[in-house]
Order: C-alpha cells, then sequence, then structure tokens
C-alpha cells in the first residue's frame, strides 16, 4: 500500500537573496510601503548603487545592491493590476519561488508557509479586512483619477491622493509626493496600521530635466533616466523615516518595468525587450526611528 500523494507546494527555503519573512507574522504588527519606481531600468539601477550615486537607497538594499527580477507586466497598468493581485516581480532564477502575498487559489505553487494568504480580491482589500489603512500616492496618468481608467487603481484603496504636482510632467514630483505622504502619516491614530503605496513618477519620460545642461531638444537619454534615479534617492530617506516613525515597517522598492532608450531600434515600454521585462527590486525592514 503506497501514501498518498503529498500535494506540491513551493518550499520555504529559498536561496538567500531572495527569502522572505514570514508575512503572517509582518502583516497586523508592521506598517508596510509598497514604493514602485516607475520604468526604472534594472542595470541603470545595478550601475548607480555599484558606482555610490545611491547612497539612501543603498544603505537598505540587503548587500548594497538590487535583486534582478522579471516584471509580471511591460506596462503600468498591467504590471501594478498583477502586484495588487500578489504577484509581485518574480526572482530571475529557476522557480517556483514563494511570494510574500497571494490570494487564496487552488493548487498555487507559489503559496508558501511565509505566504501571507487573503481572501480578496486583491491585496489592497485584503490588508484593509485585517485593520490596515490603505492609502495610494498617485504619479503616472493611471493613477490621476482625471477618467474612468484612471480611477481604476486609486479605487481600490480606501484613501488616495493624486494632483499634478506628482504626474510625470513636474521637476518636483518625488518631493511632492514624499510631502503628502508625510502628512498621511501624521494624521494617523498611533496604533492605526498603515498600508502606503507610493508610484514615483519622476524616472518615466518626460525625465531630461533631471539632467543638467539637457533641454527639451535633446530629450529623454538613458542618462537622464539615471539622473531622475538620483533625483528620487536624494528624497526617499524622507519616506522613510516617515513611514518608520511610529513602528517597524516593512518596505518593498520595486520597479513596475523597464523602458528603453534606442535599445535594438527600440524607444518606450509596452514591447518584449529584455529592459523592459528586467527590474531591479528589494525588500527590507525600516526599524522605528523613535
Amino acid at each position: 500500500m503506497t501514501a498518498p500523494e503529498t500535494p506540491r507546494a513551493a518550499a520555504d527555503t529559498t536561496p538567500p537573496w531572495h527569502d522572505i519573512p514570514d508575512m503572517n507574522e509582518v502583516v497586523g504588527r508592521d506598517d508596510l510601503l509598497l514604493l514602485t519606481l516607475d520604468t526604472l531600468r534594472y542595470d541603470v539601477a545595478v550601475e548607480l548603487a555599484a558606482t555610490g550615486r545611491l547612497p539612501n537607497l543603498s544603505a537598505h538594499l540587503p548587500g548594497g545592491t538590487w535583486e534582478q527580477r522579471h516584471a509580471p507586466g511591460n506596462f503600468t497598468y498591467a504590471s501594478h493590476q498583477a502586484m495588487f493581485a500578489g504577484f509581485l516581480p518574480t526572482p530571475a532564477s529557476p522557480g517556483p519561488h514563494p511570494r510574500l502575498f497571494a490570494a487564496r487559489f487552488a493548487g498555487s505553487e507559489s503559496t508558501a508557509g511565509r505566504t501571507f494568504v487573503f481572501d480578496a480580491p486583491d491585496l489592497v482589500a485584503g490588508l484593509a479586512a485585517r485593520g490596515y489603512r490603505t492609502v495610494c500616492v498617485g504619479g503616472v496618468g493611471f493613477f490621476n483619477k482625471q477618467g474612468a481608467l484612471g480611477n481604476v487603481l486609486p479605487g481600490l484603496f480606501q484613501e488616495s491622493h493624486w494632483e499634478p504636482a506628482f504626474s510625470v510632467a513636474s521637476p518636483t514630483s518625488f518631493e511632492a509626493q514624499v510631502e503628502c505622504a508625510e502628512k498621511v502619516v501624521a494624521q494617523l491614530p498611533p496604533e492605526q496600521r498603515l498600508f502606503l503605496f507610493v508610484n514615483a513618477s519622476a524616472l518615466h519620460q518626460p525625465n531630461w530635466f533631471h539632467l543638467p545642461g539637457a533641454t527639451r531638444e535633446s530629450g529623454d537619454s538613458r542618462a537622464s533616466h539615471a539622473a531622475a534615479l538620483e533625483y528620487i534617492d536624494r528624497h526617499v530617506g524622507r519616506l522613510f523615516d516617515a513611514m518608520s516613525s511610529r513602528r517597524r515597517c516593512f518596505a518593498i522598492v520595486s520597479s513596475d518595468h523597464g523602458t528603453a532608450y534606442g535599445d535594438d531600434g527600440y524607444t518606450g515600454h509596452r514591447l518584449g525587450h529584455d529592459c523592459v521585462w528586467t527590474v531591479p527590486y528589494s525588500h527590507f525592514f525600516l526599524e522605528p526611528t523613535t
């Protein structure tokens, strides 16, 4: 007589560069931050971290560098719909890889013992059901609430913010977004857990104005993309400080997809080039500052 076959499940033991904490302990105990650096290329992120040009981000990246992952979508809307369903960028090595969050779904090979499983159509609703205040600080047009499509993603949250100062056209977009996040945190009762989502728009085109000497006529480039990431790094410490001002915060910082600057003749995203599908990712704890 043979023993009944055990259903296949993802192992909890994973290589240390993408190991996961027990999210069933994190959820309900810590505040949560999801910061998407919209369109950030993996190669640019790694290059800047390696050359010391991202001091504030690198201070929190495990090992001082980014993890290479594969995006769940090749443009903002598709990728964020997937991430809000629990499908964060996938480690760029053979899997299956246990996920941080997952909707309850029979047969999922990436749901493991450390995965926070929610009985809701999306993570935002799942966290709200656990008592979190869910807040969106939008950036690119899919979060601008100016039409039916621009309301879909912000509409998942209990509270959402967007204004032209947060948009891709603003040279000070990330500063304005951080200021909004600081106000959100300051207004919460001390006992209220927070899930804050920020979509940083500064890297998305147009970004030429972040590169000294560049002009509208010269346009965007890989160099101006890198300058936009340095701009974000100069202000991200304020966001991290705000999110760790009340209790420990579990932070996820990731690109949603990359973008092409003439790679093999391609420009932009919503296409199948490797520079679009390969993204930088990291998660880490922000310890309380008080």
